[in-house]
Protein backbone atom coordinates (compact mmCIF):
# COMPACT_ATOMS: atom_id res chain seq x y z
CA UNK A 1 0.00 0.00 0.00
CA UNK A 2 2.65 2.28 1.06
CA UNK A 3 4.35 1.83 -2.49
CA UNK A 4 1.42 2.63 -4.55
CA UNK A 5 0.84 5.75 -2.26
CA UNK A 6 4.59 6.72 -3.48
CA UNK A 7 4.09 6.05 -6.72
CA UNK A 8 1.02 8.33 -6.87
CA UNK A 9 2.72 11.08 -5.54
CA UNK A 10 5.64 10.40 -7.76
CA UNK A 11 3.48 10.47 -10.54
CA UNK A 12 1.75 13.82 -9.35
CA UNK A 13 5.56 15.69 -9.00
CA UNK A 14 6.07 14.82 -12.49
CA UNK A 15 2.95 15.52 -14.16
CA UNK A 16 2.23 18.82 -12.27
CA UNK A 17 6.00 20.81 -13.48
CA UNK A 18 5.69 19.34 -17.02
CA UNK A 19 2.70 19.84 -18.15
CA UNK A 20 2.46 23.31 -16.11
CA UNK A 21 5.49 24.60 -17.91
CA UNK A 22 3.81 22.86 -21.63
CA UNK A 23 0.81 25.34 -20.54
CA UNK A 24 2.38 28.63 -19.31
CA UNK A 25 4.79 28.54 -22.02
CA UNK A 26 2.03 28.25 -24.63
CA UNK A 27 -0.84 29.74 -23.04
CA UNK A 28 1.04 32.98 -22.40
CA UNK A 29 2.34 33.50 -26.00
CA UNK A 30 1.21 36.21 -27.47
CA UNK A 31 1.30 35.05 -31.02
CA UNK A 32 -2.26 33.66 -32.63
CA UNK A 33 -1.74 29.86 -31.53
CA UNK A 34 -2.21 27.34 -34.35
CA UNK A 35 -4.21 24.58 -33.93
CA UNK A 36 -1.02 22.05 -32.83
CA UNK A 37 -0.55 24.05 -29.73
CA UNK A 38 -4.00 24.87 -29.38
CA UNK A 39 -4.15 20.91 -28.95
CA UNK A 40 -1.00 20.47 -26.74
CA UNK A 41 -2.69 23.73 -24.33
CA UNK A 42 -5.59 21.94 -23.97
CA UNK A 43 -3.67 18.22 -23.77
CA UNK A 44 -1.38 19.99 -20.76
CA UNK A 45 -4.76 21.15 -19.02
CA UNK A 46 -6.55 17.62 -19.09
CA UNK A 47 -3.20 16.22 -17.45
CA UNK A 48 -2.77 18.58 -15.03
CA UNK A 49 -6.50 17.98 -14.36
CA UNK A 50 -5.57 14.11 -13.58
CA UNK A 51 -2.92 14.96 -11.62
CA UNK A 52 -4.78 17.16 -9.06
CA UNK A 53 -6.80 13.66 -8.84
CA UNK A 54 -3.64 11.85 -7.36
CA UNK A 55 -3.23 12.70 -4.07
CA UNK A 56 -6.89 12.06 -3.05
CA UNK A 57 -6.62 8.19 -4.40
CA UNK A 58 -3.27 8.31 -2.81
CA UNK A 59 -4.81 9.46 0.57
CA UNK A 60 -7.37 6.47 -0.44
CA UNK A 61 -5.04 4.20 -0.60
CA UNK A 62 -3.54 4.25 3.12
CA UNK A 63 -6.54 5.88 5.16
CA UNK A 64 -9.76 4.95 3.34
CA UNK A 65 -11.80 7.47 1.45
CA UNK A 66 -11.67 10.14 3.79
CA UNK A 67 -12.85 13.36 1.99
CA UNK A 68 -17.06 12.74 1.84
CA UNK A 69 -19.46 11.20 -0.68
CA UNK A 70 -19.52 14.71 -2.88
CA UNK A 71 -15.38 15.11 -3.22
CA UNK A 72 -15.89 10.94 -4.35
CA UNK A 73 -18.14 11.92 -7.45
CA UNK A 74 -16.45 15.25 -8.12
CA UNK A 75 -12.56 13.53 -8.05
CA UNK A 76 -14.37 10.53 -9.90
CA UNK A 77 -15.79 12.91 -12.84
CA UNK A 78 -12.89 14.96 -12.76
CA UNK A 79 -10.49 11.98 -13.22
CA UNK A 80 -13.14 10.68 -16.18
CA UNK A 81 -13.21 13.78 -17.75
CA UNK A 82 -9.45 14.31 -17.92
CA UNK A 83 -8.90 11.18 -19.29
CA UNK A 84 -11.33 11.22 -21.60
CA UNK A 85 -9.99 14.63 -22.73
CA UNK A 86 -6.68 13.79 -22.71
CA UNK A 87 -6.94 11.21 -24.83
CA UNK A 88 -9.31 13.04 -27.25
CA UNK A 89 -6.86 15.81 -28.08
CA UNK A 90 -4.12 13.06 -28.81
CA UNK A 91 -6.57 12.21 -31.48
CA UNK A 92 -7.06 15.72 -32.74
CA UNK A 93 -3.02 16.33 -32.69
CA UNK A 94 -2.48 13.11 -35.24
CA UNK A 95 -5.14 14.85 -36.92
CA UNK A 96 -4.06 17.80 -37.67
CA UNK A 97 -0.72 16.49 -38.64
CA UNK A 98 -1.70 14.22 -41.39
CA UNK A 99 -4.27 17.37 -42.72
CA UNK A 100 -0.82 19.97 -42.10
CA UNK A 101 1.25 17.34 -44.30
CA UNK A 102 -0.79 15.23 -46.14
CA UNK A 103 -3.76 17.36 -47.28
CA UNK A 104 -1.19 20.82 -47.09
CA UNK A 105 -3.33 22.64 -49.67
CA UNK A 106 -6.70 22.19 -48.32
CA UNK A 107 -5.46 23.29 -44.89
CA UNK A 108 -4.18 26.41 -46.06
CA UNK A 109 -7.87 27.33 -47.42
CA UNK A 110 -9.11 26.64 -44.25
CA UNK A 111 -9.92 28.71 -41.22
CA UNK A 112 -8.17 26.21 -38.94
CA UNK A 113 -8.03 28.19 -35.83
CA UNK A 114 -12.07 29.03 -36.08
CA UNK A 115 -12.49 25.38 -36.64
CA UNK A 116 -9.50 24.11 -33.64
CA UNK A 117 -11.56 26.06 -31.57
CA UNK A 118 -14.56 24.56 -31.93
CA UNK A 119 -12.83 21.22 -31.92
CA UNK A 120 -11.66 22.02 -28.56
CA UNK A 121 -15.29 23.03 -27.02
CA UNK A 122 -16.53 19.71 -28.97
CA UNK A 123 -13.63 17.61 -27.19
CA UNK A 124 -14.46 18.44 -23.27
CA UNK A 125 -18.79 18.90 -24.16
CA UNK A 126 -17.94 14.88 -25.10
CA UNK A 127 -15.36 14.42 -22.20
CA UNK A 128 -18.41 15.77 -19.59
CA UNK A 129 -21.03 13.78 -21.33
CA UNK A 130 -18.66 10.09 -21.00
CA UNK A 131 -17.47 11.53 -17.45
CA UNK A 132 -21.39 11.33 -16.20
CA UNK A 133 -21.41 7.71 -14.99
CA UNK A 134 -18.79 9.06 -12.22
CA UNK A 135 -21.80 10.50 -10.27
CA UNK A 136 -22.90 6.68 -9.48
CA UNK A 137 -19.89 7.12 -7.64
CA UNK A 138 -19.75 7.14 -3.66
CA UNK A 139 -18.31 6.48 -0.53
CA UNK A 140 -18.83 3.40 1.31
CA UNK A 141 -17.59 0.79 3.59
CA UNK A 142 -15.81 -2.21 2.15
CA UNK A 143 -16.65 -5.83 2.55
CA UNK A 144 -12.91 -6.54 2.09
CA UNK A 145 -11.79 -3.56 4.18
CA UNK A 146 -12.21 -1.71 7.16
CA UNK A 147 -11.76 1.66 5.10
CA UNK A 148 -14.14 3.87 3.23
CA UNK A 149 -13.75 3.18 -0.24
CA UNK A 150 -15.08 5.13 -3.09
CA UNK A 151 -16.53 3.40 -6.11
CA UNK A 152 -19.35 3.12 -8.59
CA UNK A 153 -22.47 1.70 -6.85
CA UNK A 154 -24.57 0.72 -9.38
CA UNK A 155 -28.61 -0.40 -8.58
CA UNK A 156 -27.82 -4.21 -8.08
CA UNK A 157 -30.68 -5.25 -10.42
CA UNK A 158 -29.33 -3.55 -13.09
CA UNK A 159 -25.43 -3.28 -12.42
CA UNK A 160 -24.26 -5.61 -14.58
CA UNK A 161 -25.99 -3.82 -18.01
CA UNK A 162 -24.47 -0.50 -16.32
CA UNK A 163 -21.12 -1.59 -15.68
CA UNK A 164 -20.86 -3.39 -19.36
CA UNK A 165 -22.09 -0.02 -21.14
CA UNK A 166 -19.76 2.13 -19.50
CA UNK A 167 -16.83 -0.20 -20.49
CA UNK A 168 -17.63 -0.36 -23.90
CA UNK A 169 -17.61 2.98 -23.99
CA UNK A 170 -14.49 3.50 -22.73
CA UNK A 171 -12.89 0.75 -24.36
CA UNK A 172 -14.09 2.27 -28.13
CA UNK A 173 -14.43 5.82 -27.07
CA UNK A 174 -11.11 5.63 -24.43
CA UNK A 175 -9.13 3.49 -26.56
CA UNK A 176 -9.87 1.58 -30.00
CA UNK A 177 -11.29 4.36 -31.92
CA UNK A 178 -8.79 6.77 -31.21
CA UNK A 179 -5.76 4.21 -31.56
CA UNK A 180 -7.24 3.80 -35.20
CA UNK A 181 -7.28 7.54 -35.89
CA UNK A 182 -3.80 7.57 -35.06
CA UNK A 183 -2.51 4.88 -36.51
CA UNK A 184 -4.26 5.32 -39.77
CA UNK A 185 -3.57 9.30 -39.39
CA UNK A 186 0.41 8.55 -38.74
CA UNK A 187 0.54 5.60 -41.54
CA UNK A 188 -0.55 7.56 -44.32
CA UNK A 189 1.93 10.95 -42.92
CA UNK A 190 4.70 8.37 -42.22
CA UNK A 191 4.57 7.75 -46.18
CA UNK A 192 4.09 10.79 -47.26
CA UNK A 193 7.11 11.85 -45.10
CA UNK A 194 9.32 8.90 -46.71
CA UNK A 195 8.87 10.99 -50.08
CA UNK A 196 10.17 14.21 -48.54
CA UNK A 197 14.21 14.87 -49.22
CA UNK A 198 15.07 15.93 -44.92
CA UNK A 199 17.40 13.38 -43.82
CA UNK A 200 17.79 13.71 -39.90
CA UNK A 201 14.76 15.91 -39.41
CA UNK A 202 12.75 13.70 -41.72
CA UNK A 203 14.07 10.74 -39.42
CA UNK A 204 13.67 12.51 -36.13
CA UNK A 205 10.13 13.58 -37.17
CA UNK A 206 9.29 9.51 -38.09
CA UNK A 207 10.94 8.90 -34.34
CA UNK A 208 8.75 10.93 -32.59
CA UNK A 209 5.57 9.15 -34.33
CA UNK A 210 6.87 6.13 -33.28
CA UNK A 211 7.16 6.99 -29.64
CA UNK A 212 3.87 8.59 -29.69
CA UNK A 213 1.88 5.09 -30.81
CA UNK A 214 3.97 3.13 -28.55
CA UNK A 215 3.75 5.50 -25.65
CA UNK A 216 -0.28 5.18 -25.98
CA UNK A 217 -0.22 1.35 -26.09
CA UNK A 218 2.18 0.76 -23.27
CA UNK A 219 0.57 2.72 -21.04
CA UNK A 220 -3.34 2.13 -21.73
CA UNK A 221 -3.71 -1.25 -23.62
CA UNK A 222 -2.46 -3.27 -20.66
CA UNK A 223 -4.59 -1.60 -18.42
CA UNK A 224 -7.97 -2.16 -21.62
CA UNK A 225 -7.49 -5.88 -21.36
CA UNK A 226 -7.26 -6.27 -17.70
CA UNK A 227 -10.79 -4.49 -17.48
CA UNK A 228 -11.83 -6.54 -20.23
CA UNK A 229 -10.86 -9.93 -18.88
CA UNK A 230 -12.58 -8.65 -15.62
CA UNK A 231 -15.66 -7.55 -18.21
CA UNK A 232 -16.07 -11.29 -19.27
CA UNK A 233 -15.89 -12.88 -15.99
CA UNK A 234 -18.55 -10.68 -15.02
CA UNK A 235 -20.97 -11.40 -16.96
CA UNK A 236 -19.61 -14.84 -17.50
CA UNK A 237 -18.76 -15.40 -20.59
CA UNK A 238 -15.62 -16.63 -19.93
CA UNK A 239 -15.77 -19.40 -16.38
CA UNK A 240 -13.55 -18.75 -13.99
CA UNK A 241 -12.46 -19.27 -10.06
CA UNK A 242 -10.48 -18.04 -7.13
CA UNK A 243 -7.19 -17.36 -8.47
CA UNK A 244 -8.03 -16.44 -12.04
CA UNK A 245 -10.14 -13.59 -9.97
CA UNK A 246 -7.87 -12.67 -7.40
CA UNK A 247 -4.82 -12.25 -10.63
CA UNK A 248 -7.31 -10.03 -12.99
CA UNK A 249 -8.17 -7.38 -9.64
CA UNK A 250 -4.50 -7.32 -8.79
CA UNK A 251 -3.90 -6.35 -12.74
CA UNK A 252 -6.46 -4.12 -13.15
CA UNK A 253 -4.70 -1.85 -9.91
CA UNK A 254 -1.41 -2.43 -11.57
CA UNK A 255 -2.31 -1.49 -15.03
CA UNK A 256 -4.30 1.61 -14.07
CA UNK A 257 -1.43 2.74 -12.25
CA UNK A 258 0.45 2.49 -15.69
CA UNK A 259 -1.74 4.38 -17.69
CA UNK A 260 -1.61 7.09 -15.28
CA UNK A 261 2.15 8.06 -16.58
CA UNK A 262 0.81 8.85 -19.77
CA UNK A 263 0.26 12.21 -18.04
CA UNK A 264 3.82 12.13 -17.65
CA UNK A 265 4.59 11.52 -20.80
CA UNK A 266 2.78 13.55 -23.00
CA UNK A 267 4.86 16.88 -22.40
CA UNK A 268 7.98 15.25 -23.42
CA UNK A 269 6.79 13.23 -26.05
CA UNK A 270 4.73 16.53 -27.95
CA UNK A 271 6.88 19.36 -26.19
CA UNK A 272 10.02 19.02 -24.84
CA UNK A 273 11.50 17.06 -27.84
CA UNK A 274 10.38 19.81 -30.51
CA UNK A 275 13.41 22.28 -31.15
CA UNK A 276 10.44 25.42 -31.89
CA UNK A 277 9.07 24.26 -28.21
CA UNK A 278 12.29 24.71 -26.69
CA UNK A 279 12.84 28.29 -28.24
CA UNK A 280 10.04 29.26 -27.08
CA UNK A 281 11.22 28.30 -23.65
CA UNK A 282 14.36 29.58 -23.30
CA UNK A 283 12.54 33.30 -24.54
CA UNK A 284 9.95 32.38 -21.54
CA UNK A 285 12.74 31.71 -19.43
CA UNK A 286 14.64 34.56 -20.26
CA UNK A 287 11.23 37.11 -19.93
CA UNK A 288 10.71 35.62 -16.27
CA UNK A 289 14.12 35.99 -15.46
CA UNK A 290 15.73 32.44 -15.38
CA UNK A 291 19.29 32.57 -16.33
CA UNK A 292 19.81 30.03 -19.74
CA UNK A 293 22.54 27.71 -19.09
CA UNK A 294 22.35 25.72 -22.09
CA UNK A 295 22.17 26.84 -25.92
CA UNK A 296 19.54 26.15 -28.19
CA UNK A 297 21.14 24.04 -30.86
CA UNK A 298 20.39 25.56 -34.40
CA UNK A 299 18.54 23.62 -36.32
CA UNK A 300 19.90 21.84 -39.31
CA UNK A 301 19.09 23.26 -42.67
CA UNK A 302 17.99 21.02 -44.96
CA UNK A 303 15.25 20.82 -47.70
CA UNK A 304 12.21 19.48 -45.24
CA UNK A 305 9.57 21.79 -45.64
CA UNK A 306 8.71 24.24 -42.77
CA UNK A 307 5.53 22.62 -42.05
CA UNK A 308 7.02 19.56 -41.20
CA UNK A 309 9.75 21.16 -39.20
CA UNK A 310 6.85 23.21 -37.48
CA UNK A 311 4.73 20.76 -36.97
CA UNK A 312 6.38 17.52 -35.47
CA UNK A 313 9.47 19.49 -34.21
Amino acid sequence: MVAVTVFYIFIFLLAIPGNLVVGMVIGLSKQTLPPSDLYLLHLAIADLMLAVTLPFWATSVVQGWVFGDAMCKFVTILQELSFYSSILFLTCISVDRYMVIVRAMETRKANRQVVSWGVCAAVWAVGGLLSLPGLFSSSFSSQNSSHIVCAQRFDPSSADEWRLATRILRHTLGFVIPLAVMLCCYGITIQRLRRIRGGFQRQRAMRVIASVVVAFLLCWMPNHLAVMADTFFRTKIVPYKCPERMAVDQAMFATQSLGLLHSCVNPVLYAFVGEKFRRRLLRFMRKVGIPERTSVSRLSRSSLSSEVTSTFM
